[in-house]
């Protein structure tokens, strides 16, 4: 589990770099400036993350990209997913300097996605816990990824929500009932903003 102040680096961390990127939308490895930054010893694991940008006061989304396996240590994964969110979100336009001040910055770190089944594949109902648990769907190729905190915002309930994840895939909603697609499953610590740049909090999810 992430101390506070872990969470509250890592949003500052997010910040630096979506400013950074911005700044110099040239500069391509947006962790490249961070790899040596001092930062808790945690922020050289390799985790899955993601990187949320919100309009203040909304709350609306203005970007969210992220790595959902554990393929890069923190201190690299946010700097990128912060950047891809600012810049490469294919849902938006790229942010604009002057936007930065209206910004919210949040930041998901993950755990290790697991597989889940059922039989039927109704039950997989039962075991997708909203409040709790992100969803992730595969199917011929096709991926989707929503975070523990999409179905909260939406009031959905796990079927829905499993549905959602189908639709983030490209797939059809009731895509989850087939046993050709692999559901699973993760956790997530929550860390944002109250304010553009200002304190950071955890995110309570349930």
């Amino acid at each position: 589990m992430l101390a506070e102040s872990d969470g509250a680096a890592a949003v500052r961390l997010a910040r630096s770099a979506l400013v950074a990127s911005i700044e110099r939308p040239e500069r391509r490895d947006a962790a490249a400036e961070f790899r040596t930054v001092p930062l808790p010893a945690v922020f050289d694991e390799p985790r899955g993350v993601f990187v949320t940008l919100r309009r203040h006061p909304s709350g609306d989304l203005r970007g969210c990209i992220g790595f959902p396996s554990a393929v890069f240590p923190l201190r690299v994964a946010i700097p990128r997913a912060a950047r891809s969110a600012a810049l490469d979100d294919p849902r938006f336009r790229s942010v604009r300097a002057m936007e930065l001040e209206a910004l919210r910055v949040e930041v998901s770190v993950l755990t290790v996605p697991e597989a889940i089944d059922a039989t039927p594949r109704r039950a997989l109902i039962g075991q997708v816990t909203v409040g709790r648990d992100g969803l992730i769907v595969d199917r011929s190729g096709a991926s989707g990824l929503l975070l523990p905190q999409v179905p909260k915002e939406f009031g959905w309930d796990a079927a829905e929500f499993l549905a959602a994840t189908c639709e983030k895939a490209g797939l059809p909603p009731e895509a989850w009932l087939s046993p050709a697609t692999t559901v699973r499953r993760f956790e997530a610590e929550v860390f944002g903003e109250e304010s553009p740049g200002g304190a950071v909090r955890r995110v309570a999810l349930d």
